[in-house]
């Protein structure tokens, strides 16, 4: 027993021999001796005589050193041969992208981004498109309509809106009117502040921020709803029923939308222009009677039509964009919640695009 220990000391001793910068190797160079030997990197000269073992790992070790500069000696040809196979094998690294100079790092990124945008928005035709073609089929079948779900959703995204709605237009025509007069006051032009928060309110203001507030709160609802269905395999349930998904979750969320936005857009018109009329009393002593005279005389209808108008357009574009990120969630939560912020973001940035373009075909068209 003790002379079967003394020849597997034997076997696996390595004789460590330090020359100025040249490290001597001799004995059982392998991967039982490998912890002795230093850092690849730290060694300028290896000098490997009279190995009487050399396996892969020594191999690898050396070759290590090899790409940081080690230079080996002694080596036989078998040994050689063995460490060329283990160079060769190593994993390369990969090579980056060469982006070059920033300006080129630039058009790539912006690139990628039109790349993505191009491609959300080509879905977010095929949604449209998928709208149009449940529209027109219960158009032609009304008994394929699912009207209660429609009234339910006209109750969640329209009647359960009109607190908020209400009061954030009334404190908006509070603040319009009391900035407006701090600023004709001086022209003494108390009187046009009327003017001022009609305008404002009926063409832009008021079916802007109730398209907004609509945004952040139904495209997250509708994201969340049809999102969780999607994660809990109920859409791929109801297509093996036969029912079809555009029939049963965008059509009335969507078509609900559309009905009650233009409603909320008028319910916003009127506290807005309450809360001026409150504030232009207060601060400037226009009566509620004069200021319904400006409001009647100064304001033509048109900037009621205008505003009106975009209200069907926006309910299109955040109900489309909210069906569509519920239709996007994957399988786990994550996904979900990445996909209502998206949503959300999403549905005001559209909405505030809209109302530009609109602005300038309204102003185009001279009204």
């Amino acid at each position: 027993m003790a002379d079967a220990m003394k020849d597997l000391d034997r076997e696996h001793h390595l004789t460590l021999a330090l020359d100025g910068e040249t490290l001597r190797l001799s004995g059982a160079f392998s991967v039982w001796t490998l912890p002795l030997l230093p850092d690849p990197s730290t060694v300028r000269t290896i000098r490997c005589d009279h190995l009487t073992r050399f396996d892969t790992a020594a191999a690898w070790y050396l070759a290590q050193g090899m790409t940081h500069g080690m230079s080996i000696e002694g080596l036989t040809a078998m040994q050689q041969g063995l460490l060329d196979t283990v160079t060769a094998s190593l994993p390369k690294p990969e090579a980056g992208a060469d982006v070059g100079t920033i300006w080129r790092r630039l058009a790539l990124t912006t690139g990628q981004h039109v790349l993505r945008a191009g491609i959300f928005l080509r879905e977010i035709a095929e949604y449209l498109g998928r709208f149009l073609v449940a529209l027109l089929r219960a158009i032609r079948h009304p008994s394929d309509f699912r009207l209660t779900s429609f009234v339910h959703h006209c109750q969640e995204t329209g009647l359960r809106a009109v607190p908020i709605v209400t009061l954030m237009s009334f404190l908006i025509g509070i603040v319009l009117a009391f900035q407006g007069a701090v600023q004709l006051r001086q022209f003494g032009a108390e009187v046009f502040v009327v003017d001022l928060i009609a305008i404002s309110i009926l063409r832009e203001l008021g079916i802007l921020l109730t398209a907004i507030i609509v945004a952040g709160r139904t495209a997250s609802a509708l994201t969340a709803a049809i999102g969780s269905m999607k994660m809990r395999e109920e859409i791929d349930a109801m297509r093996t029923l036969g029912m079809d998904p555009d029939m049963v979750l965008i059509l009335p969320r969507v078509l609900a939308l559309v009905v009650t936005l233009p409603i909320l857009g008028l319910i916003a018109n009127v506290a807005g222009l309450a809360g001026g009329a409150l504030m232009t009393w207060f601060e400037l002593g226009v009566s509620p009677s004069m200021f319904r005279y400006r409001l009647v005389t100064e304001t033509d209808v048109s900037n009621v039509i205008v505003g009106l108008a975009k209200a069907p357009v926006f309910a299109l574009v955040i109900g489309i964009i909210g069906c569509h990120a519920g239709m996007k969630v994957g399988k786990d939560a994550e996904s979900l919640g990445a996909q209502t912020s998206t949503a959300v973001v999403n549905a005001i940035f559209a909405v505030i695009v809209m109302d530009a373009l609109f602005s300038i075909f309204f102003a185009e068209v001279g009204l």
